[in-house]
């Protein structure tokens, strides 16, 4: 089932000798496996297996076999599977627990990164590691971790953040966040552009591209894909006895369009979803 993600989430990494999040991702079916989000932290996504696609803000990058895919603190990104078995390395953690030296430099590293036999090379033996977790396997991770971020700082750097830009980045997010919230509360309704552009208060055309900006879509498409998600949730549930019951719930007025936009998005239909 798919992952239910806050817009904004709160990652806490309590644990001193162990200050990252790892997992894999392990995927066959065609959807969004992780939905558009952002945090302080910084995620890798190494592609151990098959292909799959990610957004980082606007741009869309084609991860396949042996690429590392970076979302850098404060970046909106969201994972996508094509519907063939893709398994996805991730790592997660704050720069500040790792190096107070590079932490200070605000660092970007380049967000995609191919085949770099190196890389492939850590991200291996940290995958194999994980999988095994004999002991000290752990402190393997971890070690292998500050590999990459060593390696990273020195050939794959895009740019050093002044720590104004850096607020500038996490203050246009956080407004967002409002806008999210308000939807994720009334998704079922009819939502304006005006009605968000209000509660920022902005001129209905600066919103509109603040917000294409920073999720690389206009509101009424973002909007249509969480009723899409919601919908889908519910049809796996089995709680509605038809598909159009389905559409109602979640804010659909017309079940034909309803349809359409589910199976280009989820590449099936809804009835075969409540099928299967």
């Amino acid at each position: 089932m798919e992952k239910e993600l806050k817009f904004y989430e709160k990652k806490i990494l309590n644990d001193k000798e162990f200050p990252i999040q790892l997992h894999i991702n392990r995927v066959h079916e065609k959807r969004w496996y992780f939905s558009p989000h952002w945090h302080e932290h910084i995620e890798l996504h190494y592609v151990v297996s098959g292909r799959t696609k990610f957004l980082l803000d606007q741009q869309e990058i084609p991860g396949e076999k042996g690429d590392l895919v970076i979302a850098n603190s404060n970046v909106i990104h969201a994972g996508y599977c094509y519907g063939s078995p893709v398994e996805v390395l991730v790592m997660i953690f704050e720069m500040e627990a790792l190096s107070e030296e590079l932490a200070d430099k605000n660092i970007l590293f380049q967000p995609w990164i191919k085949k770099d036999a190196e890389i492939g090379r850590i991200m291996h033996r940290i995958y194999e590691e994980n999988e095994k977790k004999d002991i000290g396997y752990k402190l393997a991770c971890k070690g292998g971790l500050l590999q990459i971020i060593t390696y990273l700082s020195r050939n794959y750097v895009q740019e050093m953040l002044s720590n104004s830009d850096s607020l500038k980045r996490r203050k246009k997010l956080e407004r967002l966040n409002t806008v999210n919230q308000y939807i994720e509360q009334h998704y079922t309704e009819a939502i304006s552009n005006r009605e968000l552009a209000d509660l920022l208060h902005l001129s209905e055309d600066r919103f509109n591209h603040l917000f294409k900006e920073s999720m690389g879509m206009p509101p009424l498409q973002y909007i249509n894909e969480i009723r899409l998600k919601k919908a889908m949730h519910l049809l796996k549930k089995g709680d509605f006895y038809t598909a159009a019951e389905v559409a109602d719930a979640v804010g659909f007025s017309d079940y034909n369009n309803f349809g359409r936009m589910f199976r280009r998005f989820y590449g099936c239909t809804p009835l075969e979803v409540i099928k299967n």
